[in-house]
């Protein structure tokens, strides 16, 4: 297991005096969680190192991924080492032009999460903890980490989340290993109380919360009451103070990120088959046999309209989360050409070949234009006529198929839930010396001549 290259000692430029995470965060996110059996047959074999440097090239320079997406972590560090150090290494993906220009890790925003061992076994020890990030640096060959979430926080009890996230902060703010901490997972209100619970019982907000398959064509809670029929930068929206985000941003969160488009790969023209299909996403994906159902049917009205319900949906995510994440407050800075900083909600979104990240980022850039930013105001094929035709076969087609399943939520963690994590286990870290090497760099770093 290689060491990062630049163990951090304590904190650093990148990690103290740090501007607020919605000036920095990128609005585009690639999210790494496909590279993982979950997804693929073997993630070994897909072309992550291709995905990665594309995204690059297309300027996309934030990832994420986390421990329990099976390699991802590892496949991530692998292909971000070889761009950041191409004379060591003998195979590099190419930019467009043929070049390899070496990468600098301020250049990049990596986010990776910790907690989550296994679809049943958690540990938020704070012991754990800080052997998962230390394990994170030498996977990702970085000597910091942009971002940090508590993963799927729903599956463990609030003192668990609170003495984690305490956790994290003290490696952000004695280590200098973390620049900027969050919580993710599914259920909005859990996140929203936890949220509430962290400021104060702390005094001092996350940074960020990851939500995820809550803002998609089927299921569009996290935005409510913003989300109606067809929308409005310039709509008045009265917001009751219940509502997810809303509470979020009373709770001091600075920015609130949308992932999982897709829902988890519902909505795509392959959909989760109800049966006869022995694949991991089939076995693995929570929802009920209905509600494939009712999706699969998506597909065929995407289709008769000379659609992919896939770019369907990530279009529709992208465009009304942009609208939605800012209308909200939570939204990052972006920079538009002439006219100067604007806040939009920022998206994550995974993919398993270059072809699904090309036409994602189309599809990006093609709502960025509508409101004059990033593709130079062009029109021609993903600008503002598509969006209109978009929005409006979501609007008037796709919700009313979907029927009585718009808005359905499955049950993240069910009433027997058991964390398979032994209580008298937790805080147990293996002897596989991730620790004994950061703590060596530390001395070695400590004891170096100024």
């Amino acid at each position: 297991m290689a060491e990062p290259s630049k163990p951090a000692v304590g904190p650093t430029s990148e990690t103290k005096n740090k501007p607020p995470l919605h000036s920095v965060l990128p609005p585009l996110i690639l999210g790494t969680a496909t590279f993982n059996h979950q997804y693929v047959a073997d993630p070994h074999s897909m072309p992550y190192r291709d995905i990665v440097a594309r995204a690059l090239s297309l300027g996309v320079t934030a990832f994420d991924t986390s421990p329990y997406y099976g390699p991802s972590e590892t496949l991530l560090g692998t292909a971000l080492d070889a761009l950041m150090n191409p004379t060591t290494k003998t195979s590099t993906p190419s930019f467009d032009d043929g070049t390899t220009p070496p990468l600098d890790r301020s250049s990049i925003f990596i986010v990776t999460k910790a907690g989550r061992i296994a679809s049943t076994e958690f540990d938020y020890s704070p012991t754990w903890v800080r052997y998962s990030v230390l394990r994170s640096l030498q996977r990702l060959h970085t000597p910091y980490l942009d971002l940090v979430y508590m993963h799927d926080v729903e599956f463990v009890s609030p003192q668990e989340v609170l003495a984690a996230v305490r956790a994290l902060r003290q490696l952000r703010d004695e280590e200098g290993i973390i620049r900027y901490v969050g919580i993710s997972g599914f259920p909005p209100d859990v996140l929203c109380t936890l949220a509430e619970m962290i400021m104060s019982e702390t005094g001092e907000p996350l940074d960020a919360v990851l939500s995820y398959g809550h803002f998609t064509v089927q299921n569009r809670r996290l935005g409510l009451p913003w989300v109606v029929d067809g929308g409005s930068e310039k709509q008045e929206v009265v917001v009751d103070g219940t509502t997810p985000l809303a509470r979020l941003k009373k709770a001091g969160v600075d920015v609130v990120l949308n992932a999982s488009m897709l829902g988890m790969g519902l909505l795509t023209t392959r959909g989760i088959p109800v049966s006869g299909d022995d694949s991991p996403l089939v076995r693995w994906h929570p929802s009920p046999p209905e509600l494939r159902v009712a999706c699969k049917k998506l597909a065929g009205v995407a289709a008769a309209a000379g659609e992919r319900l896939e770019s369907i949906a990530i279009r529709w995510s992208l465009a009304e989360w942009i609208r939605v994440g800012a209308a909200a407050g939570l939204g990052v800075d972006i920079i538009i050409p002439g006219t100067g900083p604007r806040k939009v909600g920022a998206s994550v979104c995974g993919v398993s070949s270059t072809a699904e990240l090309e036409e994602t980022v189309a599809e990006w850039r093609g709502v960025s234009s509508t409101l004059g930013k990033l593709a130079g105001g062009s029109d021609d094929p993903y600008g503002s006529t598509r969006q209109n035709k978009v929005l409006t076969l979501v609007r008037k087609q796709l919700w009313p198929a979907l029927g009585s399943w718009l808005d359905y939520v499955w049950e993240s963690r069910r009433p027997d839930f058991v964390n398979t994590r032994r209580e008298c286990d937790r805080g147990k870290v293996p002897d596989d010396g991730v620790i004994a090497a950061y703590e060596k760099a530390k001395q070695g770093r400590q004891s170096a001549p100024n």
